[in-house]
């Protein structure tokens, strides 16, 4: 590319933002953006994420409170469709007559890039600051894997979570001494029942159109997957994704899933889990086993990155709300960046947390606890104490409240949105 073709991207892009900014004044404070601008390591800072979930809004946030901010550029304008690797000194060299000497990068989906580690490299020995945001695991890690080892800080960006959708809609709860008052936890409750239906992409929260997400899933699954990884058909993994969408959290296994979207054999539906995983789209989750090859061989569970678009993409004829409850907390988990699995013996429980060698935590998800279904709740939690000798177990329900001994162990039972309130 011309150098004067890069310096007007770079100075429509700058102004682009500063309107944006202008117009969008309602922005939340991510929960990562304190960690984040908290370091002072030269290390390189990674944010990657699913698409629209706030990646370039945080960056901004991150640029504003930053004394040397300019030198930014977005890979995702179709104007630079033509870049490559070469023309990052061009970049440079427009950077400094715009701006003068500065050293902080920010640099918006640069895997799109074939090669960009070489540049970033660079920069981190000649001691710069740089800010990458990417919307594509398996790109950003094979990269930072070769060039990069050792020298970033990796962060991914969820959608809201559930205390960001409170600030979001303008809700602060009261406590008084330490309890919440009657009239705030009404106000909570709701909170999360709107929070179960609208899910936590920022634009969809202020658009509420459901096309909105459609338009991101596809946005994904052609430009993200079809396009990237140059598959030839697309039904398959459109009919994948359906399933999965309208099964969460309940046991699957690649020769089956073969079966029901028409390829040839296992593989393929495992190279597919592999793209959604990559694009942030959805995850797996390994049933717990000491040896890592009966890991492997297990059917394993898949969680959507958000239960409003599991929603749009899925197909149900009635709201499965254990099912999206399951992966709220699930994604939560995540967020915390929890070493998550789920159990099963005689019985299930539904995520086991290990740290180290151990499991730490045993958590159950049910929509309610009643006559029916506490025998089965309760077994599968206390089977994985037993297992795993923990003498505190959890059950995560919609808006009961208990605590129950067994023996020497105790079960605590709460409600989801105050134990994803109080950040677990």
């Amino acid at each position: 590319m011309r150098k004067e073709q890069i310096k007007k991207i770079i100075v429509s892009q700058g102004l682009e933002l500063k309107n944006r900014q202008k117009k969008n004044e309602n922005i939340i404070e991510r929960e990562i953006f304190s960690e984040i601008v908290q370091d002072k390591s030269s290390l390189v800072v990674i944010i990657s994420g699913i698409r629209r979930s706030g990646k370039s809004v945080l960056m901004q946030s991150i640029r504003d409170i930053k004394k040397d901010s300019d030198y930014f550029l977005n890979f995702e304008d179709e104007k630079l469709l033509n870049f490559t690797v070469a023309d990052f000194e061009k970049v440079e060299e427009v950077f400094l007559e715009l701006f003068g000497d500065q050293n902080n990068f920010y640099f918006d989906e640069i895997q799109n890039i074939p090669s960009w580690e070489r540049f970033i490299r660079r920069l981190h020995d000649e001691g710069k600051k740089v800010y990458i945001t990417g919307s594509n695991a398996s790109m950003l890690s094979r990269e930072l894997g070769t060039r990069l080892t050792g020298r970033y800080l990796p962060f991914i960006l969820y959608p809201f979570s559930f205390r960001e959708f409170m600030r979001f809609n303008n809700i602060v709860p009261v406590y008084k001494h330490g309890i919440l008052l009657k009239k705030e936890k009404v106000k909570v409750e709701k909170a999360f029942i709107a929070f179960m239906e609208q899910g936590g992409f920022p634009e969809y929260l202020q658009l509420k159109n459901s096309r909105y997400l459609s338009a991101i899933y596809e946005a994904i699954l052609y430009r993200d997957i079809i396009t990237r990884y140059d598959l030839n058909k697309e039904k398959p993994l459109k009919e994948l994704t359906m399933f999965l969408a309208s099964n969460i959290g309940k046991p699957i296994s690649y020769n089956s899933l073969a079966k029901v979207i028409g390829v040839k054999n296992a593989t393929t539906v495992k190279e597919y889990f592999g793209y959604l995983e990559n694009s942030y789209l959805g995850f797996l989750l390994s049933k717990f086993e000491y040896s890592l090859k009966k890991q492997i061989v297990n059917p394993k569970k898949m969680y959507f990155i958000d239960q409003k678009l599991a929603d749009i993409v899925g197909f149900r004829f009635s709201k499965d709300r254990g099912r999206f409850l399951e992966n709220i907390v699930f994604i939560e988990l995540k967020r915390q960046n929890a070493d998550i699995f789920y159990f099963r013996e005689k019985y299930e429980c539904d995520f086991v947390i290990r740290k180290g060698r151990g499991v730490i935590g045993a958590i159950q998800v049910t929509d309610v606890v009643h006559e029916d279904n506490r025998e089965r709740e309760l077994l599968g939690l206390i089977e994985a104490m037993k297992k795993f000798n923990l003498k505190k177990g959890l059950i995560l329900t919609d808006n009961e409240e208990d605590e129950v001994k067994v023996g020497k162990k105790k079960i605590k039972i709460m409600p989801i949105w105050k134990w994803l309130l109080e950040g677990s």
